[in-house]
């Protein structure tokens, strides 16, 4: 691995613990594109956090654009994570496309608009967080990684509902509500009285609405998940700790709009272990 391989690296280990410990368990020579591709996911997801107005956050994804689009060389010298990604999509033949849509469905960060329905937080999943794990397959086992294209699309709607209510609390301090409208009518509630103190008196509803929703993928990915084979696993691997997440978020109920459940090291490096040495 070169010395921007382990910038990236690093970074991945700081800013996404446990999908650094999921590529730990990837076929070494793997290991350097899974890290690119989840350093570039770290660094778009967290281009909110560092503007204070949209427009420069626009600005930052659409450089992305053109240095996917560009392949690389000059368009990106100097900048690792973008040397260490152009440089495993040209490895790995991976989609440009996929990259565009990504970065599209990621514009929605930059600005305090509700999340529309139901149908819209899936599709944003979908582009996202489902994106990323069918790129990590397609570096590990490009065959058969097509064949569980549906299984991914459950994969990541679990996971990243999952990450965004582990961030509420975060995302409702700067004015965001990335729970659909149409959950939030059904539990009594509204984005402005969600975003209200410590999310309003219907927040255990909208908790328990968005859990059960994460729920529900996880159960679809759960059923065909002993399909995989072990060569594609380390992609899903942070779905190993999808279901305690959510366990831990359904014991603080309503308190998860404002406050950030826990879990032990000790814990996620156990249950990534086992996934990864039996599957599911």
């Amino acid at each position: 691995m070169d010395e921007a391989g382990r910038l990236v690296m690093e970074t991945v280990r700081a800013a996404d613990p446990d999908r650094y410990v999921s590529a730990l368990y990837a076929p070494e020579d793997k290991r350097a594109a899974l890290f690119a591709l989840y350093g570039f996911n770290a660094e778009i997801a967290g281009v909110r956090d560092r503007i204070r107005e949209p427009l420069p956050g626009e600005v930052r994804l659409q450089w992305w654009r053109d240095a996917i689009d560009a392949g690389g060389g000059e368009a990106v010298a100097g900048n690792p994570p973008a040397e260490a990604l152009t440089a495993a999509i040209a490895a790995y033949d991976l989609p440009r496309q996929a990259f565009d849509n990504y970065l599209e469905a990621r514009i929605f960060d930059l600005y305090d608009d509700p999340m529309p329905s139901r149908t819209d937080l899936e599709g944003y999943c979908g582009e996202t967080a489902s994106t990323v794990i069918q790129l990590a397959a397609l570096i590990l086992d490009r065959e058969q990684a097509p064949r569980f294209a549906a299984l991914a699309g459950h994969a990541g709607c679990a996971q990243a509902i999952t990450g965004l209510l582990l961030l509420m609390p975060r995302h409702r301090a700067r004015g965001q509500c990335f729970v659909p409208a149409d959950v939030l009518a059904a539990a009594g509630s509204s984005p402005e009285s969600f975003l209200a103190e410590k999310g309003g008196a219907a927040a255990g509803s909208v908790v328990a609405a968005m859990t059960a929703l994460a729920r529900e993928h996880l159960a679809a990915f759960r059923e065909e998940a002993p399909l995989l084979p072990a060569a594609l696993r380390p992609a899903y691997l942070p779905l190993a700790l999808t279901g305690a997440y959510l366990d831990r978020i359904e014991r603080l109920g309503a308190r998860a709009a404002s406050e950030m459940p826990r879990m032990p090291l000790w814990q996620r490096h156990w249950l990534t272990y086992r996934r990864a040495a039996r599957g599911w």
